[in-house]
């Protein structure tokens, strides 16, 4: 992704929180993590990430999606003397469908796109609305996608080393450079 992308998605997920009511901080408007994971499709497969805090022990987020997007099947495994990130999701605002491991569900809300079809090996799927929460403990795979009118997940975890994570897709860059 080049500047003007990024900043172009960093504009879009501000208007989807503002849609939502949620207000952030020009601060934070100017930190907020733009993710295509590489793969330089952020409509289909990426991530709008503000960080409220992330201490040794405690971190809280809003994970934006632009409609239909995906956050790439992943987990947060230990690191050192961590068991790994433990994280609650709550919904606040539209709808998203949650991926863990488990036995598949018949008739899935899933719109995976063909080019990603075999990038995800979990199905047990469970509907967040506004308000619902899923805790989802460490070292667990799972994936998301927002609704058709996208979706901002708060994020309530212990500390965040999103570097760190595994993708099931290993073309997959957590942490991107930004190309001038």
């Amino acid at each position: 992704m080049d500047r003007k992308e990024t900043e172009n998605a960093r504009r879009r997920a501000l208007t989807i929180l503002q849609k939502a009511n949620i207000v952030i901080t020009d601060e934070e408007y100017k930190k907020m993590e733009i993710t295509d994971f590489g793969l330089n499709n952020i409509n289909k497969i990426g991530l709008e990430i503000v960080v409220y805090i992330n201490t040794k022990r405690v971190c809280a987020k809003e994970l934006v999606l632009f409609p239909l997007q995906i956050c790439p099947q992943h987990k947060h495994p230990p690191i050192k003397n961590s068991p790994g990130k433990e994280e609650t999701f709550r919904l606040a605002w539209e709808k998203v469908y949650l991926y863990v491991p488990g036995d598949k569900t018949s008739n899935l809300r899933v719109n995976i796109p063909e080019e990603f079809k075999n990038k995800f090996s979990v199905f047990n799927e469970t509907t967040l609305k506004p308000g619902d929460q899923y805790t989802i403990y460490p070292d667990t795979w799972h994936w998301f996608q927002a609704g058709k009118e996208g979706a901002i997940i708060s994020e309530f975890s212990t500390r965040s080393t999103d570097e760190n994570d595994i993708f099931y897709d290993k073309k997959i860059i957590r942490v991107i450079d930004i190309h001038s």
